[in-house]
């Protein structure tokens, strides 16, 4: 195996910056375990100023995750317990469709205007199969059920409140977790610290350079940081990749409108109605996320600054809190959507909101930050003449995958209660690869097929697809009323599930 750059810097601290500082070192070491050949250890650097914030209020995640802890040689129980989290199941979206009509400014929601997207796993092969020829019927004009709650073991678990750690390890479910996002950049900065990473408080002046290689960070009190190799984790700012090398931006602002949020903590809930799931409910310039940790609730608020002021945000969120949890204080955040086109080129690489971001919606920032350093170690390995190039499209492919799937829940919304909505079915500029699919639903044509044509510019898969078009509501020409609850896929859901948990007890 091919070593690591020698010296290596990474600018800024938060989430990515440790993320980045352990899955490095812990790369490092792992190289070293398994060489025959003694390998000298990189070192790295992880340059934080003390006078520049981070974000910090990430408080979701994918599954995804749970292979990085896997990485770090970590068990969840001791990075949870220390960072307020939670189990995640999957996510409610709430308000996002209406069947009912107006009353006065607002629109009347039902519970058939929510629908869940759930993780999947291997118990879920029963009844997936079910779900997909249900909703393929109901296209054709067949009434049938096509609830995903009622197809989807995720939904059991979240409904009686069964978390992960209590289904049997063979049934391999797939789930995500809630934290505290500063409290997790804690956990990993000592981490780090202790693989040996070096800890330097300093704010950067000027970045020294020549064409596409950095020589030198100048600090602001005087002294210089040199390296082999940089990589950029300083937010938005993008200091290294955006400001020094002038790398060039692609945004997604005429797809995705969302440029702000406001976000407001509150009390810890015990509630089993909102536990192992994170809440998206729609309001009505956005949509808030309501987020159960052991320590306290998470609320946010993700909204288009075209379309209200961050008073009026803050204002809507807090009547959607509880009366007694709407005094908290509220933090403000400006959102830069969209990505670079070089993510790495000579010696810098930008991983985190430095490379850039798609709106929280999924909470797929972490996962993009563990993808890109687990696709850089893939590259840099082999040598290839054209590594920098692959790794690019491969980071782009990712970035573009995501942003359909999260483009594909604004254009399909059917509210009508704001401007808002309505421009994001009017004016949203529909990506090609949800378009094709959107054409070939729209027209009763096979969605497995459409699926399986495009399947190479697709990050999320198959059930996830079913699940947006169905949940959603986009049948169009559709009126037949939708069936009862499939006993038959409730009644096989419940009994893996409760199988998988009676396995686990002693």
């Amino acid at each position: 195996m091919n070593n690591l750059p020698q010296e290596i810097v990474i600018v800024g601290g938060g989430t990515a910056g440790w993320m980045t500082a352990c899955y490095l070192a812990r790369t490092a070491e792992l190289m070293a375990n398994n060489s025959n050949v003694p390998a000298c250890a990189p070192k790295i650097t992880l340059l934080e100023s003390s006078i520049i914030s981070t974000v910090g209020v990430g408080e979701g995640s994918t599954p995804y995750l749970r292979h990085f802890f896997e990485f770090l040689g970590i068990n969840e129980n001791e990075w949870m317990l220390k960072c307020s989290a939670t189990y995640k199941m999957g996510i409610s979206f709430e308000h996002w469709t209406t069947t009912a009509e107006a009353k006065t400014t607002r629109p009347a929601f039902t519970e058939s205007d929510n629908y869940f997207h759930p993780f999947f796993s291997s118990l879920d092969i029963p009844t997936a199969d079910m779900y997909f020829s249900a909703v393929n019927e109901y296209r054709k004009g067949a009434s049938h059920d096509i609830n995903p709650s009622h197809y989807f073991t995720a939904a059991h678990m979240v409904e009686k409140g069964i978390t992960p750690d209590a289904i049997c390890s063979s049934a391999n479910i797939d789930y995500a977790y809630h934290f505290d996002a500063g409290l997790l950049g804690d956990f990993l900065k000592e981490y780090a610290l202790n693989k040996g990473v070096s800890h330097q408080i300093g704010t950067v002046a000027n970045v020294e350079c020549h064409e596409h290689i950095i020589t030198a960070l100048k600090l602001d009190d005087g002294n210089t940081l040199s390296a082999d190799f940089f990589i950029d984790c300083s937010g938005f700012r993008g200091l290294l990749g955006k400001q020094a090398l002038s790398r060039r931006f692609t945004s997604y602002a005429d797809t995705l409108f969302n440029d702000a949020a406001v976000a407001i903590a509150s009390d810890a809930t015990a509630s089993p109605a909102t536990a192992l799931q994170t809440r998206s409910i729609a309001l009505s310039y956005g949509w808030q996320w309501h987020i159960p940790l052991t320590s306290r609730t998470g609320n946010g608020y993700v909204y288009s600054s075209q379309f209200c002021t961050e008073a009026q945000a803050e204002e809507e969120l807090r009547l959607a809190l509880e009366p007694d949890q709407s005094y908290q204080q509220a933090r403000h955040l400006k959102m830069t959507v969209g990505r670079l086109e070089e993510h790495w080129k000579g010696n810098c690489l930008c991983i985190g909101l430095s490379q850039g971001f798609i709106e929280p919606l999924e909470a797929t920032a972490l996962m993009l930050v563990q993808y890109a350093l687990h696709h850089f170690i893939d590259c840099w390995q082999s040598n290839n003449p054209r590594r920098e190039e692959r790794y690019n499209s491969e980071i782009n492919r990712m970035f573009d995958g995501i942003r359909d799937y999260i483009a594909a829940h604004y254009y399909l919304n059917t509210r009508d209660d704001s401007a808002y909505w309505v421009a994001c079915r009017e004016d949203l500029k529909v990506p090609d690869t949800l378009s094709y699919l959107l054409n070939a639903w729209d027209k009763g044509a096979s969605f497995e097929q459409a699926l399986n044509e495009v399947d190479n510019k697709l990050v999320y898969l198959r059930p996830s697809w079913y699940c947006i078009f169905a949940g959603m509501k986009r049948f169009s020409n559709n009126t037949t009323p939708l069936a009862q609850p499939n006993t038959l896929a409730l009644r096989t859901m419940q009994q893996s599930v409760e199988g998988a948990h009676r396995a686990k007890q002693p």
